[in-house]
């Protein structure tokens, strides 16, 4: 089975024996290995050598694995790393305490080298399968912010987008998938801005007819750029659908009441709110009361939905803005 180039396993054991046998073995199929001994190295060497798999031992000196590898599984940073528990227990009680604390996988000592091989080959793939699509998604982010560098007058859009939907999202009690999304979400809904041409974006003043109906086609454009992104794939109707009403006036779809997904409402009630309390070269700013005021007035056109507008309303009255950590 062929390693993938450059992949780096941690071993967390105490065992000065064993943990050298794990280490020659993978050192000769070609993986970069670290050893640690305790919790507190493993943390370290984590941090330090960001491996693409852990071999974690469940009993060692000053904490065990089982409490390590919910640790690590907690982590926004390292939830995805995948962590094969090593242990000599063989009960079902053993076994299911580590799938509850996030284990990927098992391995039972004494350990077979060739199965010891054949599961962290697998794994270390699809870490890097994992970090692909991360990083595919970090690059669609960037190129994001980069609209707001283009046009100028929308700096920290993206990010106030994020936060406030994230926080609209936890006062109506959404889980944190919805929340994950809604964050990424702020940051992407307006992608397919990247493609309208900049003369457009930064004209003073009102648009022609045809230059807005080209505006508008960012959100169809936004939503084939993420189309192939498995990681974005809940993002896509935020994308695509900010811009809908309830009443089927919005666009590009023309959507009614339920057809519109409630995230992408949320997302179109936080866009109405920062674009007009943010400097636009056509309108002048306005307070965050009489953002507050369109948005119920949009309310009475049967544009926006009730809930979500008094949900926002509270967090900008009580300033109960928290940041969103994925």
């Amino acid at each position: 089975m062929k390693v993938i180039d450059g992949a780096r396993v941690l071993v967390v054991d105490d065992d000065p024996g064993v943990s050298g046998v794990f280490e020659r073995l993978l050192t000769t199929e070609g993986y970069s290995v670290c050893v640690a001994a305790d919790a507190a190295s493993a943390l370290e060497a984590v941090a330090s050598h960001n491996p693409d798999v852990i071999l974690l031992d469940v009993v060692f000196p000053g904490g065990d694995g089982f409490a390590l590898c919910q640790t690590l599984k907690r982590d926004a940073v390292t939830r995805l790393t995948p962590v094969i528990l090593v242990t000599g227990l063989t009960d079902r009680e053993s076994r299911i305490k580590g799938r509850q604390a996030g284990a990927d996988d098992f391995l039972t000592k004494p350990v077979d080298a060739q199965e010891l091989l054949a599961r962290v080959g697998s794994l270390a793939r699809v870490k890097r399968y994992t970090d692909d699509l991360e990083s595919a998604a970090s690059v669609i982010t960037t190129l994001t912010v980069m609209i707001e560098t283009r046009d100028g007058y929308t700096e920290g859009h993206c990010h106030r987008m994020a936060n406030y939907a994230a926080a609209v999202g936890r006062t109506l009690g959404l889980g944190n998938p919805d929340l994950q999304a809604l964050h990424r979400g702020g940051f992407l809904h307006d992608i397919g801005m990247l493609a309208i041409p900049t003369a457009v974006l930064q004209k003073p003043g009102r648009l022609e007819p045809e230059e807005f109906a080209l505006v508008k086609t960012h959100t169809v454009l936004g939503d084939d750029l993420c189309r192939n992104l498995r990681s974005l794939q809940a993002v896509r109707p935020i994308v695509r659908h900010h811009h809908e009403r309830l009443d089927g006036s919005g666009y590009p779809d023309g959507l009614q009441g339920t057809e519109v997904p409630l995230l992408a409402q949320i997302i179109g009630v936080v866009d109405v709110y920062d674009a007009v309390t943010s400097r636009r070269p056509y309108q002048p700013v306005q307070s965050a009361n009489d953002a507050v005021q369109l948005l119920r007035e949009e309310v009475r056109r049967g544009w926006r939905q009730r809930q979500i507008v008094d949900a926002f309303e509270g967090i900008i009255r009580n300033g109960r803005l928290e940041t969103f950590a994925e």
